[in-house]
């Protein structure tokens, strides 16, 4: 029996995730998701959180959002971006990829307003948009140096 965990996405034509019985109770057994003995459903909790979540189009933006940063070379991009403002011919340069790869993930991080852009003669610079951005790129930094410790 395959189990579908019901997802905002899910509705947008995309299938997050899919386990299968086994697959749920392996990690069960493995002490990989920690549950209730017992169902019992906090009322006063569960209405509380409930008030404070953001509306459906902002978790769906925000998802849509973090999937920008589910790219390896995005993620490079963004960071040679953190260290200085630069042109497509030098990121190509520092990542060893075409101007053209470059260019269409520089499309992909300029639509998601993660970065902007300005022309200085016929030379194009790009730079993160704004110090968010900044904060995103240390912030997930730290977190993953806390996994390693």
């Amino acid at each position: 029996m395959t189990i579908t965990l019901d997802h905002p996405e899910k509705k947008r034509g995309h299938m997050i995730s899919s386990w299968t019985e086994e697959t749920s109770r392996a990690a069960l057994e493995q002490g990989d998701i920690e549950t209730c003995s017992f169902l019992h459903v906090h009322a006063d909790k569960v209405e509380q959180v409930r008030s404070l979540l953001p509306d459906e189009e902002t978790l769906n933006r925000l998802s849509d959002l973090f999937r920008v940063f589910g790219d390896g070379t995005r993620i490079r991009i963004l960071y040679v971006l953190f260290e200085q403002e630069v042109c497509v011919c030098d990121i190509a340069n520092l990542l060893g990829m075409t101007q053209s790869a470059v260019s269409h993930q520089l499309r992909v991080l300029k639509s998601a307003r993660l970065i902007r852009s300005r022309r200085d003669g016929k030379t194009i610079y790009y730079s993160l948009s704004d110090d968010h951005v900044r904060t995103l790129l240390s912030q997930g930094t730290e977190h993953i140096s806390e996994e390693n410790a």
